[in-house]
Formats: C-alpha cells, sequence, structure tokens
C-alpha cells in the first residue's frame, strides 16, 4: 500500500472517533424572532392583502392600500402583469405618497385626490393563480373558456366595493401599456360600480402598429419582452445579452425565428403562436380591441391617452379613438395627445430629448385634466366635468389645446374646429419635395440598393436593447435626429425649400409610394421629418436637427391584403400606400419638410430576406438577397405624402 492509500485509510478510520468527540456547546438562542409583525406606527395608510375569488375559483392577487383618512372615497384601481407587491413598495415609506413613486409617479393625483388605490396581479402573474395568457383574448373564438380580463375585472369590483368599508362604492381603473389593455376590457359588459376608465398607450392591436408587428414587419426587439414575460410566472427567466450591440446579436442569428431557437422559445406559448401567425389573420382581428370596442355602445366614461412619440405602442389609443368616436352617442369618449415617450405623461416632462417645450407637460396634464376628469366620476361632490372632448398638444408652437374632436384645429377662419385638409407633398427629382406636381418632362424615378447584409440602422449604433434603466435611451428613440442617415446611399432623401410660411398638420399623414423591387418582397420605411434651421438661437444643438414628426414601415408581401401575402412581381412599379402614426405639429419658418425612404430598420423590426418566403420569421440565410429598389416621382407615377393640413393660427 503506498503512502497515501495509509492516510487515507488512516483518516477513515479515525473519522467515527473524531465526531463522536467534537465539542458539545451551549445553544445560543437567534436573535431574529421565529415570526415578526412589524408596528403600523406613523403610517398615513393602511395595507391590506386579499386573495379575491373569481367566478372559476381562481383568487387573484391583490394589494388594497387605503389612506387613513378616507371616508367614503372612490377607488383606483390597475390590473397588472408586472407585481402588484413591488410597484406598491417602491420606498420604505410611512407615507403612501412614496410607496407608490416609481411606477405611480401620477402619485399629486392619486394622493392629493385622497383616493383608495388598488393593485392587482392579472392571471397567472406573480402571486395570482390560474393561468397566464398574453393579452388574454375574450371568451370566444380565440379563448374557449367563459374567464377573459373583462369577466375578472367584473368579480374584482364587485368584491371591493362589498369588502371595503371606506369606499363610495365608485371605481375608476387607469394604467398604461400592457395595464392600459387590462383598462380597456373592463368596457364589454361593465360592471355598474365602473364609473371612468383611463387608457393610458394601451395595447390595442399587436400587429398593426402595437407591439409585436407594425403593418407586418416583427418587432424583433421585443424577444426579450416575450421571453421574460411568459417564460416564468414572476418573470424569474431573464434573457441573457450576448453582444453590447443588439444589431451584431440579431445579425449573427440571420432570422428572429432562429434567435428565439437558439434561446428556447419553442417552449412558450404565445411565442408559438406568434410565429404560426406572421399575417393578419383572424387570430390577429378577432383580438383588435378597437374593433371589439366599435361593436357596442360606450356605456363607461373613457379617456384615452396617446403620446406623439410613443416609442412602443403608438397606433392603439387613437385606433380605438377613431373606431369608437363615430358611435359615442352619449359622449362617453375623450381623447388626451400629449408630446411624450410611452408612458411619459406621470412624469414631469419639460422636454422630450433635445426638444424643449417650455413648460411641464406631464404636470399639465396630471393637474388640469386627469384630477379634474376623475373626480368628476368618483367623488361625492362630484366637480362639474370641465373636461374638453379633446386635449392636444401642438408640437412646434409649445401649446395645448381644447378640441371638440379630432383630427382638428382652432384657427380664426373656422367657426369652432377646422378639420384637415389632406394635401399631397410630392417627391420631386433632384431629392425635392414640393406642392406642386412633378413636371410633365421630370426623371421617372430615384433608385438605391438595399442590401440585406447591411441593413440600415434605426439608429446610431451601437443599438442598445429596449428598457427603461437610466443607462438606455430606447424611451427617446423617436425623437433621435435623423441626419445619421439621411447621407446613407441605401436611404432616399427629399426635402422641401426653406418654408416662408408656417405649415400646420393634425392627423394621420398618408404614405402614397410608387415603387418597384428587383425582389420579390421588400419592406418601405417612410420618414416626415421637420429640418431645423442651420442655427438655433439658445439651442445650438438643434441646429440642422432633423426631428422626426411621423415614421412608420409596411411589408410589401401585404400590399393587396393583410391576412394573405403574396409575391411582388419584379421590376414592375407598384402603389403602397399606409398611415404614419398621428401627429399635431406646426413647422415653423425657416425650418424645411423632409421625407426619407428606406428598406430596413434594423434590428428593431427583422430584415426582409427581399425573396419572398412563406414565413420570414424563419428565412434561410440563402434566402437574403440584395435588391435594386425605385421610387417613382414623374407626373404620370407619382409618389406623395398626403400631409392633414389645418390652418395655423
Amino acid at each position: 500500500m503506498t503512502p497515501s492509500h495509509l492516510l487515507l485509510a488512516a483518516l477513515l478510520c479515525t473519522a467515527p472517533l473524531a465526531l463522536s468527540q467534537a465539542p458539545q456547546y451551549p445553544n445560543y438562542p437567534s436573535e431574529t424572532p421565529a415570526h415578526f409583525t412589524p408596528t403600523t406606527y406613523g403610517l398615513d395608510y393602511e395595507r391590506r392583502i386579499a386573495e379575491i375569488p373569481m367566478r372559476d375559483g381562481v383568487h387573484l392577487h391583490t394589494v388594497i392600500l387605503v389612506p387613513k383618512a378616507a371616508r367614503h372615497e372612490g377607488i383606483l384601481l390597475t390590473r397588472t402583469p408586472y407585481s402588484a407587491d413591488a410597484i406598491s413598495t417602491n420606498a420604505p415609506s410611512t407615507h403612501l405618497a412614496p410607496t407608490l413613486w416609481g411606477y405611480d409617479n401620477a402619485v399629486e393625483t392619486i394622493v392629493e385626490g385622497g383616493y383608495i388605490r388598488v393593485l392587482q396581479d392579472i392571471r397567472g402573474k406573480y402571486g395570482s393563480e390560474g393561468d397566464y395568457v398574453m393579452n388574454r383574448p375574450f371568451a370566444g373564438p380565440l379563448n374557449p373558456t367563459k374567464i377573459d380580463e373583462s369577466t375578472d375585472t367584473y368579480d374584482t369590483i364587485d368584491w371591493l366595493i362589498k369588502n371595503i368599508p371606506e369606499t363610495n362604492g365608485r371605481v375608476a381603473i387607469l394604467g398604461i401599456s400592457y395595464d392600459g389593455f387590462t383598462s380597456l376590457t373592463p368596457l364589454v359588459n361593465p360592471h355598474p360600480a365602473l364609473k371612468a376608465v383611463v387608457p393610458m398607450n394601451p395595447m390595442v392591436d399587436g400587429w398593426r402598429g402595437d407591439d409585436w408587428f407594425h403593418n407586418g414587419a416583427f418587432r424583433q426587439q421585443n424577444l426579450p419582452y416575450i421571453y421574460e414575460q411568459t417564460a416564468t410566472r414572476s418573470n424569474e427567466a431573464h434573457w441573457l445579452l450576448s453582444n453590447f450591440d443588439d444589431y451584431d446579436m440579431y445579425m449573427e442569428a440571420t432570422s428572429a425565428g432562429e434567435l428565439a431557437h437558439r434561446r428556447g422559445m419553442e417552449q412558450i406559448g404565445f411565442w408559438q403562436k406568434l410565429a404560426a401567425h406572421p399575417a393578419y389573420d383572424s387570430f390577429w382581428s378577432g383580438q383588435a380591441m378597437d374593433q371589439i370596442l366599435a361593436a357596442q355602445p360606450l356605456t363607461v366614461p373613457t379617456m384615452l391617452v396617446a403620446s406623439l412619440w410613443d416609442q412602443e405602442d403608438i397606433y392603439g389609443a387613437i385606433a380605438v379613438w377613431k373606431a369608437v368616436k363615430p358611435h359615442d352617442i352619449n359622449h362617453n369618449l375623450f381623447l388626451v395627445l400629449g408630446p411624450w415617450h410611452h408612458g411619459e405623461e406621470i412624469e414631469d416632462v419639460s422636454n422630450e430629448g433635445p426638444i424643449r417645450f417650455n413648460q411641464n407637460t406631464g404636470l399639465q396634464f396630471r393637474r388640469d385634466i386627469l384630477s379634474p376628469f376623475l373626480a368628476h366620476y368618483l367623488k361625492d361632490e362630484a366637480p362639474p366635468l370641465t373636461t374638453a372632448t379633446v386635449n392636444a398638444f401642438e408640437t412646434g408652437a409649445n401649446r395645448w389645446e381644447q378640441l371638440p374632436t379630432w383630427p382638428a384645429a382652432l384657427a380664426p377662419s373656422c367657426q369652432s374646429a377646422c378639420t384637415p385638409t389632406p394635401t399631397p407633398l410630392y417627391l420631386q427629382p433632384d431629392s425635392k419635395l414640393s406642392f406642386t406636381t412633378p413636371p410633365a418632362t421630370s426623371a421617372e424615378f430615384t433608385e438605391y440598393v438595399s442590401d440585406p447584409a447591411k441593413p440600415v440602422p434605426f439608429r446610431a449604433r451601437p443599438s442598445q436593447p429596449t428598457g427603461y434603466t437610466p443607462n438606455l435611451s430606447w424611451v427617446r428613440w423617436l425623437v433621435d435626429d435623423q441626419r445619421e442617415f439621411s447621407g446613407r446611399t441605401d436611404v432616399l432623401t427629399f426635402s422641401t425649400d426653406t418654408l416662408t410660411q408656417p405649415l400646420r398638420i393634425s392627423g394621420e399623414p398618408v404614405a402614397n409610394l410608387i415603387a418597384s423591387t428587383s425582389g420579390t418582397d421588400s419592406d418601405w420605411v417612410v420618414k416626415l421629418i421637420d429640418v431645423y434651421p442651420p442655427e438655433v438661437a439658445g439651442t445650438p444643438e438643434l441646429g440642422g436637427y432633423q426631428l422626426p414628426v411621423a415614421m412608420d414601415i409596411f411589408r410589401g408581401r401585404y400590399r393587396q391584403s393583410l391576412a394573405d401575402p403574396k409575391p411582388i412581381t419584379p421590376n414592375t412599379p407598384l402603389p403602397y400606400t399606409f398611415n404614419l402614426p398621428t401627429t399635431n405639429h406646426l413647422f415653423l419658418p425657416g425650418h424645411k419638410i423632409m421625407v426619407q425612404i428606406q428598406s430596413a430598420w434594423f434590428p428593431l423590426y427583422d430584415r426582409n430576406p427581399q425573396t419572398f418566403v412563406p414565413n420570414i420569421l424563419f428565412a434561410q440565410p440563402s434566402d437574403y438577397k440584395k435588391a435594386t429598389q425605385r421610387i417613382y416621382h414623374s407626373r404620370s407615377q407619382p409618389t406623395s405624402i398626403t400631409l392633414p393640413v389645418v390652418p395655423a393660427s
């Protein structure tokens, strides 16, 4: 036996003896009690936790924050997939305001209003029982159960008004983004105690222009959100970054489907559904909230809140307004348009990136619009309703207007409000823009080469992930200076002469392209831009700034039908018509109007291979081909942007 073996044998023989001879120490009692109950000394509110039963026996985790002074108060309810516990314990304080600050930045509305604040985890998330379904459809063809967000909200309200003695039995629901979606759903078969709804930046139609697609182009930078939101009940599985620059990560994977496969997303039910429905079939149209709400009377006063630079859900609020307002015979629908990014209306906003408003637009909204609206519908002694049907902020002029409808504008030339006049702004030869039709002898087109191996970035690289942490600038990409792209050879740029008169637009600009591609599929990105003068007094960093006013993308395969994609006939001029997001903007004298056109917006949207394939999400490397793109601007084949022009005051 070797010396090492002898040593090991000796240790094994002596180990039991060593353990038996271990010294015995007296028990030293723990200083941590088995159960600790905090006192509520000094708190100006009471925190209650309820597991509210739904009609199918599932219990939903609910946090109820009741001000100590509350007597016969209304309830402000938010139903969320983002943890009611986390967003109601923001700061260790005896006061309600710091506790809510962070997620609930609109604390002056909540705390000064004296309301009872209720936050609830929706079914299947965090503390709530049941199964989670992303933006759960209503009971029907897409949902075989009899349970949806509307029934869960109804049951929640019914429990709250019966079990909170401090309430007056009046409930308002408000929320942003996903919580904006859950604010819209109870408008279907609403509970009688529901007196007002405030959906802010709501997710309404995930294919037409909100979170998942824009006109058929997939928002692949939302893959991490889908992964973290749906992989686990409490968002414990985190997407691991592989590159500092998202551009590189998405390029290396080739397609969105391949990147999802590498991350194991086949296990996630929502990804399976999304990947199986790349076109606007009944899966998407059947759950579009604007169409669902348009099919029935609106019986609950509803204030839609939209952001003019909403980088996530710029489509939804305006889509609901357009669908519902024509049938709003009881005048229950209101609209607010603010100069904000997604959800920024609950913060203090005097600027958007480098664009200054010289006023706190967020505070103005909460103090002058939101608070009076809620008080009218929730207070026992309700103050009169002074809220205008539409409150719209005009960027460029930097002022609020109170309007009777939308789109509209105030001007001395109109008795009440001016409706927009559709006015074509034509692309011209030599990179010009003009309100006159192109000359009969003008060049027919301008062309560029779109190379999927070098897609146009949607913002200056490095492209950071979507998110709201302080070091990420995702929230303001819609006001990024577009000079980064106007010099690229694969981006066409057209601009007017310097304006000598103000030009105001209110509503949705419409892109009317006449275009051809040498491929069999193509994306078209159109940007409407306000070009600042070469020098700007007081803000030199805005000299020559190219401010986006309205931008969007359209996937060419859906030119004839959103539900039934078809290959594009190569090298054939064809019309492509699509709306750009709503704007309310004044182009000032000394500025120029610019239009940029390109065929990629990467990595925000997945690359079009420019070869028709059944499902672009799973395109193969060999499918990606260069294509020659032509934008026509002759008198017989004019390309234009139709502007909703209103008189400038």
